[in-house]
């Protein structure tokens, strides 16, 4: 027992150096099976001197060494083949040999076969490692094998039958259990790269779904430089790679600019593909009607069909007339835009009461009319804004965004309506991680942008704009219909 606890304890001393080893670059790459001509020497070299110490650290029992020698040529045959299994087992062999002794040549022939041995593994299993139990068991077969050959090359016969009575024990259970630790270090970090390797690919494809995401949403402001009549602009910002808040924009026909905000229930790969299909229903359905209630409709009977994933949307859309500053909008359980007005007013926009999109069919949405002045802003948002959470549990609340809205209402453009407000969100939230995505959109209706000189130095804005713009509108259609009768 004393010789099999002092055996296991050089061995142990193998093992943290193998441990090392397998941490290393170098050693990533012959888990990769890039065994080039320079990593196989390196290797033969670094297994051949773990043979060279364990051959050292052996025990001396009358002419023999108790050793795990065969250690290093065994691990350097299963881990890279044949070749470098043979040439660690070389420089074991030699060694011991050098060394004299009755056991000298059996134990040399059977440090080389033994290499030559794990290499063969190696390809029977076509490189792939062998399993702890079978890397336990070919340490058992391999030392039998060596106490083989010591009774049958070894002399006298009666001295080596002694001997191998007093070594075959230790050699084979500190050699056994040192090649199932080593393949077990080996095995985990095999693991250990797939599973980074894995999370890798998942992150890469998060990122692309990101990009595919971010595509879907119009990111490039002011988007129709040559209107001057309104002024939009938008962020969002997901709390993972792939988020379910949305937000679109785009004309209806000359006048009528429609725009929506969504926020889809759940996060990730799911919730992003329900936004996209809910983006496309949306714009559909609006390329057909100029009325949101009728929009969201149509859209919560088509989301709701074989809707087994119980998934749903919140939804505020909006029509509005960029001539008469008139709008028309419908909420699908969204939260309560804020209506900014120029003299300073800010007020939530009445609750309309219909329920979320896509969860049951045959529902009725209604829409509600507002009129914008010339100056207003309409302020839509997700409640990633509002839920916002900070250290001490508490919410931006709908209280704090009004309080905050209340003292930038100054602030002349939509974009920096938004960012003070991402910025006061972050501010507010500063050390807690985003739980949900944020999305903001700031819609500033300006009405007819240009001047109308008169005799007496007046200047037409705003409503004498708006019926101005109409009676041009009217002449030009008059002049045009008397060119195509001539």
């Amino acid at each position: 027992m004393g010789i099999i606890i002092s055996l296991v304890n050089h061995m142990a001393v193998l093992m943290v150096i193998a441990y090392v080893l397998t941490r290393t670059r170098f050693y990533s790459k012959i888990v990769n099976k890039e065994f080039s001509l320079k990593n196989r020497i390196l290797l033969i070299a670094i297994f051949g001197s773990f043979s060279i110490y364990g051959t050292l650290s052996g025990i001396r029992i009358r002419d023999a060494i108790c050793n795990i020698r065969d250690l290093g040529p065994a691990l350097g045959g299963l881990i890279a083949g044949p070749v470098v299994g043979l040439g660690a087992g070389l420089i074991g062999s030699l060694h011991r040999y050098l060394m004299g002794g009755s056991t000298s040549l059996p134990c040399s022939l059977a440090t080389l076969s033994i290499g030559l041995a794990g290499g063969l593994i190696f390809i029977i299993k076509k490189g792939k490692l062998i399993g702890i139990p079978g890397a336990v068991t070919f340490g058992i077969c391999v030392e039998i094998f060596h106490m083989g050959l010591v009774l049958l090359i070894g002399r006298p016969f009666p001295v080596m039958l002694d001997i191998v009575k007093k070594i075959t024990l230790p050699m084979i259970s500190a050699n056994a259990i040192g090649l199932g630790v080593f393949i077990f270090i080996t095995s985990n970090l095999v693991k250990e790269r797939e599973t980074i390797a894995i999370k890798e690919r998942i992150q890469s494809e998060l990122n692309i779904g990101h990009e595919i995401q971010m595509s879907l949403i119009p990111k490039i402001f002011p988007p129709f430089p040559n209107r001057k009549d309104f002024e939009i602009f938008a962020l969002i910002e997901p709390a993972r790679e792939i988020g379910g808040d949305l937000y679109d924009f785009y004309f209806l026909d000359e006048e009528h600019l429609c725009f929506l905000i969504g926020d889809v229930s759940g996060k990730g790969v799911p919730a992003s593909l329900y936004m996209a299909v809910t983006k496309t229903l949306i714009k559909m359905t609006a390329s057909q009607s100029l009325d949101p209630g009728d929009i969201l409709t149509k859209v919560n009977n088509e989301l709701s069909k074989d809707n087994d994933s119980t998934m749903f949307v919140t939804l505020f859309c909006s029509v509005l007339n960029t001539v008469t500053g008139k709008l028309l909008y419908a909420n699908g359980g969204h939260n309560q835009p804020l209506l900014i007005q120029k003299d300073g007013g800010v007020t939530f926009l009445k609750r309309t009461g219909d329920p979320v999109v896509g969860i049951l069919e045959d529902l009725h949405y209604k829409s509600e009319r507002l009129a914008l002045a010339s100056g207003d802003v309409l302020f839509v948002y997700t409640d990633g804004v509002t839920e916002a959470m900070n250290g001490k549990a508490e919410l931006y609340s709908n209280e704090r965004l009004k309080r905050d809205m209340e003292t930038i209402h100054s602030y002349k453009s939509t974009k920096d309506i938004m960012k003070v407000i991402m910025k006061s969100v972050k501010a507010f939230s500063a050390g807690v991680p985003q739980t949900d995505d944020i999305a903001m959109m700031g819609i500033k209706f300006l009405g007819i942008q240009f001047l109308l000189p008169c005799h007496c130095g007046m200047v037409f804005r705003a409503e004498r704009q708006k019926k101005f713009f109409s009676l041009w509108h009217g002449i030009r259609l008059y002049i045009g219909r008397q060119r195509i009768k001539l």
